[in-house]
């Protein structure tokens, strides 16, 4: 590691908003159990490229399961975790083959329609209380991965899934840390294999880490699973915000 490196990491665009944004998003994380990505990428994305906005958010993602997965670990189902993330597995290598090929504004609309129509559903009540059976979850998983290799959202697809369902809020947010930390390293070990990730990236993550840790504690320290109804609508604001930020007009328009 040279000075001219960590100087290249202090030169990047848009650092200080990066900094800010991922402590914000550390906040919503240690509180819901997701949020990262989604308030992170669509930032993140205005100052940098999306095979560096990938590898910087699952980084900084494992960053922070130190501190959110020991919880997390007894209270989730993790065998069901297991089928989602292995499905997930599988499919990450196309998403990242297909973000290296489609072009970022029409993945940017994709994300944002998909997003957009489940929380409709959800906010105008849709549940659902059948029994989710292995296929599904493999289903589940499966989209998930690709999604996540292709635009760093590790996680909306399976939020949305256990935010239509009727599980406590506890065991929804300690699933969902779960699974979100297997993603990012699933996502990461492939970014490796392919050799995407640089010195720059890992120095930029590290960067990131530190505050993004100490807000997702202090968002841990504030969930009360008493509060489920909070806890849904702070999801649902948060699925919004992705949704309205992530809108490509905005960068078309600057």
């Amino acid at each position: 590691m040279t000075p001219e490196t960590l100087l290249t990491v202090w030169a990047t665009p848009g650092l200080i908003w990066l900094l800010l944004t991922i402590g914000l998003a550390g906040i919503v994380r240690g509180f819901t159990g997701f949020g990262t990505a989604l308030i992170f990428v669509p930032v993140a994305g205005i100052f940098l490229p999306p095979q560096v906005v990938v590898g910087v958010i699952t980084l900084t993602g494992i960053a922070s399961t130190s501190a959110l997965l020991p919880r997390a670990w007894g209270q989730a189902d993790r065998a069901e975790v297991a089928v989602l993330a292995l499905a997930a597995l599988v499919t990450v290598p196309a998403g990242l083959w297909l973000m290296e090929r489609l072009d970022p504004v029409t993945i940017r609309w994709i994300v944002a329609a998909v997003a957009a129509l489940t929380l409709g559903a959800l906010v105008a009540g849709w549940r659902f209380s059948g029994i989710v059976r292995r296929p599904v979850l493999i289903a589940i998983g499966a989209v998930a991965g690709v999604i996540g290799g292709l635009t760093g959202l590790t996680g909306p697809v399976v939020i949305l899934f256990y935010l239509a369902g009727q599980s406590a809020a506890q065991s929804v947010r300690a699933n969902t840390i779960l699974f979100l930390a297997a993603l990012d390293v699933v996502i990461v070990l492939n970014l490796l294999v392919q050799g995407a990730l640089d010195v720059r990236i890992f120095l930029l993550a590290v960067t990131l880490a530190l505050p993004y840790l100490t807000t997702s504690l202090i968002g841990q320290s504030l969930f009360d699973p008493r509060h489920e109804r909070l806890y849904r609508w702070t999801a649902y604001a948060v699925i919004a915000l992705a949704v309205l930020s992530g809108l490509p007009i905005w960068r078309e328009g600057a």
